[in-house]
């Protein structure tokens, strides 16, 4: 079972970094054609579904680690800055991946193209804030199947 805790943890934290390239890209993407008056297109959004589907696959895995955790009695974010965090860090997780999926859908079925940059821009920004503020800065940037 610890080397399912392990693999688990490790593959939360690389993605991590996949989530926040897939948000920086989307963002360097979209934010520029809120003011181009281009056409929004799959190349504008390819970037906006990728960094909703990691953000999915994020929570889908931090679900499963909180529960492993639970089961196993392993103390959840030991030394965090404070005893609420795992909480906050759960709840932005979950509310960064709801602002992506937003920015996905209202990205998609909105009436003009200037709309569709506004909302993908929009909602990826507002994710993006809510994942730096939910991420432990305090624990180690790259964890390769260690604690």
């Amino acid at each position: 079972m610890a080397t399912l805790y392990l693999v688990l943890l490790t593959l939360h934290n690389l993605n991590r970094w996949v989530i926040l390239l897939t948000g920086l890209w989307a963002l360097v993407q979209t934010v520029p054609g809120l003011s181009s008056g281009r056409p929004f297109t799959p190349a504008d959004r390819r970037p906006v579904a990728a960094f909703m589907g990691s953000l999915h696959l994020q929570v889908v895995l931090g679900l499963l680690l909180f529960a492993f955790m639970g089961m196993q009695n392993i103390p959840v974010f030991a030394g965090a800055p404070r005893p609420s965090f795992q909480w906050e860090h759960l709840g932005l997780g979950v509310l960064a991946a709801v602002f992506a999926t937003l920015g996905s859908i209202q990205s998609r079925k909105a009436a003009t193209d200037p709309l569709k940059f506004r909302a993908a821009a929009l909602w990826t920004g507002l994710s993006m804030i809510v994942i730096l503020a939910g991420i432990p800065w305090w624990r180690p940037l790259l964890r390769f199947f260690n604690q």
